[in-house]
């Protein structure tokens, strides 16, 4: 019975961690967050070429 709890806390914790850095990383303002070019990207997700990123 207690298992349950540790394992709803674990989930509760992980997606919480997860909303605080997607609210964090857009207030750094971040266009493509998860994007290795997040901070230099012209706005258009996934539209990098092969050698590089969009300026």
């Amino acid at each position: 019975m207690y298992d349950n709890y540790i394992v709803i806390g674990i989930l509760v914790l992980l997606l919480g961690s997860i909303i605080f850095y997607l609210i964090r990383a857009k207030k750094k303002g971040q266009k493509c967050i998860g994007c290795p070019y997040a901070k230099q990207c012209s706005g258009k997700c996934g539209d990098h070429n092969q050698t590089g990123h969009n300026n």
